[in-house]
């Protein structure tokens, strides 16, 4: 049997059930302490208690149900399993509604125990690692762009921006595609003396080599053919604040020769053009590839690299800090339920333990899309996690009927909730007849009376 870290607090006055089950809770292997009174075990309970406490509802002094009542005014989500006599089944059944986690009828068998106290010590575990996401993220709820990560790795990571932000050096940023490389960049931006000047972000590989020259430097009216005015480049406009080079590596060798004499000089020269325009600008340039290797090769210009290679930041891949896969995860969730006004479920340990086990070979973009599916996919369609992630491949696989049934039931029932269940006002908003709108609540069970 396993257990999780944290303590079994066991009341009861009668010494020969103390022992008796703290025997059965030890060799479970959990860290169980007795008391023979409910008074002594009140100072030990707080927000940050990480155990389950096991009381009998009949004792002198304070009852189960007093200590219930504490427990409940210390933190409303502490699990208390109550241990009752026959004729005590109403009043636990009651203490349930009012917060208890379980109750146990006197006598029990060693094993009703134990797995109700595990059953417990999950959910104890599960509401604590929430807590503590929660935390995390409220404490990076500054504004602008948010490095969410406890590893080592980000951690390294956050210091370096911080220490690098509000210098003038440019920046080159190496990792796998979905890593978050733009966020970093963005951070950096933010977090400077030009945040209040532009942040201009450009993809090198989606622009097409014949417009690329333009779309950095800019040209003149008639430079080219199609030319008909001025055009200001990606350079001049991001004068004062920051430029951004994704997919470095994507440049042509005749625009890199053009990129390393506007960062060696600060100025630039739109196309056709004698005039050199001075420029105070940060430039931050992304890669996916290794541009020493890539330079070495002949693929990339060495003195560019050289140039762009002031202050290098590695972003690990997600399957490197795996420890982050819960925190990063539960913010996506936050973020999509806000998007999509839905609820935002926390992940439960069974969906966390299958996000750990995947490789993610998307990284972070990968995540937060599949923090969408879970959102719009999961709990309320009934899909496990192993279904939303693995989508099409296996038997459990998602498919586009399915997809569409829970799409549509989804609707219907935001539609419904907005309404009040008035049947007219969410077929005139569905734009479907009555009939229809009927048929599909029938086919999803859903019912008016629900939504008033």
């Amino acid at each position: 049997m396993k257990s999780d870290t944290g303590k079994v607090l066991f009341v009861d006055d009668e010494k020969h059930i103390r022992i008796a089950n703290r025997q059965t809770l030890d060799l479970a292997g959990f860290d169980a302490q007795c008391f023979s009174s409910a008074e002594q075990i009140v100072p030990m309970l707080s927000l940050e208690f990480s155990g389950v406490v096991v009381c009998d509802i009949r004792m002198p002094g304070m009852d189960g149900l007093t200590l219930l009542d504490k427990a409940q005014a210390i933190d409303r989500d502490l699990p208390v399993i109550l241990i009752t006599g026959h004729g005590d089944i109403s009043m636990a059944v009651n203490a349930i509604r009012e917060g208890a986690y379980d109750f146990i009828e006197k006598p029990f068998a060693p094993e009703r125990l134990i797995e109700t106290v595990q059953r417990a010590m999950d959910k104890r575990n599960l509401t604590l690692e929430n807590r503590n996401l929660r935390t995390e993220l409220e404490a990076q709820s500054v504004p602008g762009p948010r490095i969410l990560g406890r590893t080592p790795a980000m951690l390294r990571l956050r210091t370096t921006v911080a220490q690098i932000a509000d210098t003038d050096a440019d920046v080159l940023l190496l990792g796998e595609t979905g890593t978050g490389k733009e966020l970093v960049a963005r951070s950096l931006h933010e977090h400077s003396v030009r945040r209040s000047k532009n942040f201009v972000a450009v993809n090198c590989g989606a622009v097409p080599e014949n417009l690329i020259e333009s779309e950095l430097f800019g040209h003149e009216a008639g430079a080219f053919t199609g030319a008909r005015e001025r055009r200001i480049g990606k350079f001049e406009y991001a004068n004062g604040g920051t430029l951004f080079l994704d997919e470095i590596e994507s440049m042509p060798p005749a625009v890199q020769v053009r990129l390393l004499r506007v960062l060696q000089e600060r100025e630039v020269e739109r196309v056709g053009s004698n005039k050199s325009v001075p420029l105070d600008i940060r430039v931050i340039a992304a890669a996916k590839a290794d541009l020493k290797q890539l330079a070495a090769q002949g693929g990339f210009r060495e003195d560019l690299y050289y140039r762009l290679n002031v202050v290098v930041i590695d972003i690990p891949p997600l399957r490197e800090r795996r420890d982050d896969i819960p925190l990063l995860f539960h913010h996506f969730v936050l973020v999509a339920g806000a998007r999509y006004q839905r609820g935002a479920p926390a992940p439960g340990a069974d969906t966390i333990q299958v996000l750990l086990a995947y490789d993610w070979p998307g990284n972070v973009r990968e995540l937060r899309n599949m923090a969408e599916r879970y959102v719009l996919l999961g709990e309320s369609c009934g899909y496990s996690m192993e279904q939303l992630l693995h989508g099409s491949q296996g038997d459990g696989a998602i498919t586009l009927p399915q997809q569409v049934d829970c799409f549509e039931k989804n609707l219907i029932e935001q539609t419904l909730a907005t309404h009040k269940g008035n049947i007219k006002e969410t077929m005139q908003s569905l734009g479907i007849p009555r009939k229809t709108l009927y048929d599909k609540m029938r086919k999803f069970g859903l019912d008016k009376t629900n939504y008033k």
